[in-house]
């Protein structure tokens, strides 16, 4: 058992052969990532580089993507928690008032920043652990957290693995802090990670939760469902 940051003790509800394929999954997606070259994608009428130390666009993110899209409104401040290549909040940057990109890895900042610079996009960007460097009050805030449940081992895999749900849990637990009295929230979640601890620390928060979009994928005999 792992007590959070945010003072919430997690154990993984996964356990015996389910908790082995999640990490298998894992060390292979790991493995592409590490050794994968600079990507150049057109996503969603953008153009996005992303370097080998940030987190790749996957077949699944369209389902954020497109839900940030429909979302953001003209007056929104919005906030993008860990926001990779900054592709959600170049996205977000289409329609809000303003856009704060925050991530714990110097790469995905620096990504984010030459990304903005391409589509011609303003973003404020800041290195943050969750919460430590984010002030005032958002109309939105699009959070696409890790998955996985146990340490990450460098910067690039804090993208996928959150030790304990450190992370999220805290996100949780001090998002309300954060929120205008209207403020909405965009999440990304699989089924390879314990989606039911999150929508717990959702509903201890106060939030309910509608699902936007899902799709599922089957790999190896095994089931993954993916919701926004």
């Amino acid at each position: 058992m792992i007590t959070t940051l945010a003072g919430v003790e997690h154990t993984p509800t996964f356990t015996g052969e389910y908790a082995e394929q999640v990490r298998q999954w894992h060390e292979a997606a790991y493995r592409m990532s590490r050794e994968r070259a600079e990507q150049t994608w057109d996503y969603l009428g953008r153009s996005l580089v992303i370097p080998p130390e940030v987190q790749p666009i996957t077949g699944t993110s369209h389902l954020l993507g497109e839900a940030v899209l429909a979302e953001v409104r003209p007056g929104d401040r919005v906030l993008d928690m860990g926001t990779g290549c900054g592709v959600n909040a170049i996205l977000a940057a289409a329609t809000a008032r303003e856009v704060v990109a925050v991530d714990v890895n110097p790469a995905a900042l620096d990504a984010a920043r030459a990304n903005a610079e391409r589509n011609g996009v303003e973003l404020d960007i800041r290195h943050s652990d969750v919460f430590d460097n984010v002030h005032g009050r958002f109309d939105l805030i699009v959070f696409d957290p890790p998955f996985r449940w146990f340490a990450p081992r460098d910067a690039l895999e804090t993208a996928t693995t959150d030790h304990g749900y450190r992370a999220l849990n805290t996100f949780f637990a001090h998002v309300g802090e954060h929120l205008t009295d209207t403020g909405r929230l965009l999440v990304f979640f699989g089924t390879s990670g314990d989606l039911d601890h999150l929508l717990a620390r959702a509903a201890d928060a106060g939030f309910t939760a509608e699902t936007l979009a899902t799709t599922r994928h089957t790999r190896d005999g095994w089931t993954v469902d993916y919701f926004t």
